[in-house]
Order: C-alpha cells, then structure tokens, then sequence
C-alpha cells in the first residue's frame, strides 16, 4: 500500500509542468501530461518489483504482483484546469483484487482499500449512503442516460475513478455508464474494491468479469447498495 500513495504523491509532483501543453501526438486522447505521470508510475512500481498494467504504455515489469494504473485519471480536466482528476491503482495477486488507491491530486484527499480490511477517506472509516433505489438518488453517469429514471439529481465530473469513490463515501448513491460508453480495468478497479470495502455494490451491465487487466470495456455500474445496483442493470441505461 506504501508503494501505491508513494506513487500517486510523486505523479501529483510533476503533473503541474505539463498541464495546458496538449495532447501528446503519440496517440488519440493522450495528453503530454499524461507521459509524464506514466513515466513516474513504471519508475516507482516497476522498480519495486511490481508488474504493472497502465493506460499509458500498457504491461511492463514482472513480478506475483500486478498493480493496474491510470497515472492521470480525468487528463482533460487536468489539462484544461478542470480541478477534478486522479490517479488510480489497483494491485491484484493473480485474478484477486487486494489493495487499491483513488488519490485526488487537487485536493490530496485519499481513497484506500485493501481486501477485508474496509476502506478510508484519508485515513478515517467509510461507507456508502445505503441508499436503495434510483428514485431519489444522485447518480454520477460516464455518457448521457438516454431517458430519466426518477434520480433526484445527475453529474457527469469527467474523473470515473473518482466518481465511483465518491459512491464510496456517500456523496453520491449510485456511478454507472449510459449510451454504450465503456470503462476499462485502470478506470474502475481501484474504486470497485473502496466500494464493496464500504458496504456497496459493482456490477457490469453485460455480465462480463470486472477483474481483469486486460485492455477491454466493460459497462460499470457501482451503488450505495444491492436494491440500487439491481435497478440499474434492470434499467440497463442504453
């Protein structure tokens, strides 16, 4: 766990010397700031002895453990001074989730997990709101729902990773795809851990495995509970 927050404070080191320079030219959506953070992530993992899986530059190293990164989660906001993103880490031995780490690097706040230990909010206890169905919810959604389903409220903060811990910690009841948008394992595995540890529920609107470090969509749901999450893959939000 020290490695993983060792990690994303060094990443929130250099991120402000690339904001605002662009995209990258490597490849589509790619931000220079976001090369610039992958380098620090395979420097620290990988020379800890970890493999790592990352958006930016996909497997590198060897070892029993495998660490999933988005460096910069939400690179647009980052580059555009949108102040919402994150880096994202997710450590798996073989096809288990075991530890994972949302750190907010505007406002350094924190989220951690590790497998049957709960998860924290800077250090301190969370759970979800319990919240039980979608009728009077506030849901954050990745993509535009096609038709409204009786939420009290909507947010679309462009960061998913932290999106999903904010389900986490009861600010918001419910995270979920809409339209066929797609999350893939570095954007969601990290804050799928938080939100079971927190007493919450993650499906995928298809059935497909969530745990994987494959570079595949998948249709991501997290909710405050299981009456929640049902109602959403009932939904399906196509």
């Amino acid at each position: 766990m020290s490695t993983l927050l060792e990690c994303a404070t060094q990443i929130g080191q250099v991120v402000g010397e690339h904001r605002g320079r662009g995209l990258s030219g490597r490849r589509p959506t790619q931000y220079h700031l976001d090369v610039a953070a992958d380098e620090v992530a395979l420097r620290v993992l990988v020379g800890a002895g970890y493999r790592v899986m990352s958006e930016e530059s996909g497997l590198s190293g060897a070892g029993q453990i495998t660490v999933v990164v988005d460096p910069i989660d939400g690179s647009t906001n980052c580059d555009r001074g949108v102040p919402f993103y994150a880096t994202s880490l997710a450590a798996l031995s073989g096809d288990e989730l075991i530890a994972g780490v949302v750190v907010n690097l505007v406002t350094g706040t924190t989220y951690a997990a590790e497998r049957g230990a709960g998860a924290t909010r800077d250090g301190a206890p969370i759970c979800t709101s319990a919240h039980t169905g979608i009728a009077g919810a506030i849901i954050g959604f990745s993509g535009t729902p096609a038709r409204h389903l009786g939420w009290a409220q909507s947010r679309a903060l462009g960061a998913a990773s932290l999106e999903i811990c904010l389900v986490a910690d009861g600010s918001l009841d419910a995270y979920a795809v809409a339209q066929r948008s797609t999350l893939h394992p570095w954007d969601y595995l990290a804050g799928a851990l938080i939100v079971r540890e927190s007493g919450g529920r993650v499906g995928e609107y298809d059935g497909a495995e969530l745990v994987t470090i494959e570079d595949v969509g998948r249709r991501f749901a997290a909710a405050a509970s299981e009456g929640l999450l049902e109602e959403l893959l009932v939904a399906g939000l196509v």
